[in-house]
């Protein structure tokens, strides 16, 4: 599941996901947008001992091959930047491998010679897999740069405007004070002819 969330200056955010025991646990984040560009991130176990500590940095990632059953924590954290909000996305998933292996013992029961079906579609499974995770840190960073893109044509367009603001007013701060220069002033009226 592909998460972006809005995190509060100085706030925490935990999100909880159910693992079966056993099940592998991939969970990633990439901060998008807001402040240093950076937040903190942890992980803890159902028993509540944190398995991933926290890290102030721009992405993370944590990977649990054989975890025990139950609501995995998944904490962001904020705490450090107090004016600033950040845009995370967060990735979480889990993989049930032993979906994959009792697949394999029916097709085995069936008298089926398919030992070499069953590991490449095992293979396939591992390989798609990954393809997700790498797909979702591709994603992380488009959106990073999309943020990044936008953020930057609007400081452009507000100095442009600034700018022109600018040329305006001394272009006709110069026309204003050249007219002064050449106005000619007229006396009591007497011509000298």
């Amino acid at each position: 599941m592909d998460y972006k969330v809005h995190i509060d200056a100085g706030k925490e955010d935990c999100y909880f996901q159910y693992v079966q025991q056993g099940s592998t646990l991939y969970v990633s984040f990439h901060v998008i947008r807001g402040g240093d560009g950076m937040a903190g991130f942890a992980v803890r176990n159902p028993r509540g001992e944190i398995v991933h500590p926290y890290q102030w940095q721009a992405s993370s990632d944590y990977t649990d091959g054989a975890a025990m059953g139950g609501f995995y924590a998944v904490c962001i954290d904020n705490q450090f930047s107090r004016f600033a909000g950040k845009l995370v996305n967060l990735y979480i998933t889990v993989i049930r491998y032993e979906e994959w292996e009792k697949f394999t013992k029916e097709i085995e029961d069936l008298n089926v010679n398919m030992n070499n079906f069953t590991g490449t579609i095992s293979t396939v499974e591992r390989n798609l897999n990954a393809m997700f995770q790498y797909q979702a840190h591709s994603r992380n960073n488009e959106a990073r740069d999309y943020a990044l893109i936008l953020d930057n044509n609007a400081y452009i367009w507000k100095w442009s405007v600034l700018q022109i603001l600018v040329i305006v007013f001394t272009t006709s701060v110069q026309v204003y004070f050249v007219r002064k220069l050449f106005d000619i002033k007229t006396g009591s009226g007497k011509s000298r002819i």
